[in-house]
């Protein structure tokens, strides 16, 4: 589990095939400190686990499947990622509760400078969508970020200076993609929502049976 608060940003230094899909090796500094083998840390929103490390990087293992649903299947040599170690229960969550599970891919499609701000338009799937709302929450490229307006083909959000300084995010453009997970949250309400209506009993046909039946009449 993940907050959403991007750590550093790294770089992939190299992409090897492997058997089993690709072996991803990744320049970084800050999430270098206690990372392990075997722990999980999450790559531009990809949760990945660490297969190695070394004093100026680490590597992870991407699986066909994540490459083909992920922006990593893009990926190449020299690419800055947004990254981040798995979040420690004791500590403040900054963004919001983030899983590394990325929903879809989503295309960039307006970039406009307001002020110091950046506004982005992001066109997503319909399955993202639904669970868009204003002053929402959504992870776009492991970025834990608040949604400013929503369609019925795409939403905004807005950039501040130390997030485009801070993230990958300052240097995307018009037609990038990028890596969308959708509130953790409202995924989990809608599914309770769909429970409680499979189990609940149908309304009643209120007629002269119905009252004659409960002595009513």
């Amino acid at each position: 589990m993940f907050t959403g608060i991007v750590e550093e940003v790294g770089a992939i230094t190299s992409l090897d095939k492997t058997l089993a899909g690709m072996r991803m090796t990744i320049l970084a500094s800050t999430v270098l400190g206690d990372l392990k083998i075997g722990d999980s840390v999450s790559v531009n929103g990809v949760c990945m686990t660490v297969a190695s490390r070394s004093e100026r990087g680490f590597s992870v293992e991407v699986s066909p499947e994540t490459l083909s649903v992920t922006t990593l299947g893009r990926a190449a040599a020299g690419m800055p990622v947004n990254l981040e170690r798995a979040m420690r229960l004791n500590e403040r969550l900054g963004g919001h509760l983030v899983a590394g599970h990325v929903d879809g891919v989503g295309t960039i499609r307006s970039r406009c400078q307001e002020g110091d701000t950046i506004r982005f338009t992001i066109e997503a799937p319909a399955d993202i969508l639904r669970y868009c709302v204003v002053k929402g929450s959504v992870t776009v490229d492991g970025t834990s970020l608040t949604i400013n307006g929503v369609s019925d083909r795409d939403f905004s959000i807005a950039i501040i200076p130390h997030t485009a300084k801070a993230t990958t995010l300052g240097l995307k453009q018009v037609d990038d993609p990028v890596n969308l997970e959708s509130d953790l949250i409202g995924k989990y309400v809608e599914r309770l929502l769909q429970g409680r209506n499979e189990i609940s009993s149908p309304t009643p046909v209120i007629d002269k049976d119905y009252l004659r039946k409960r002595g009513l009449i």
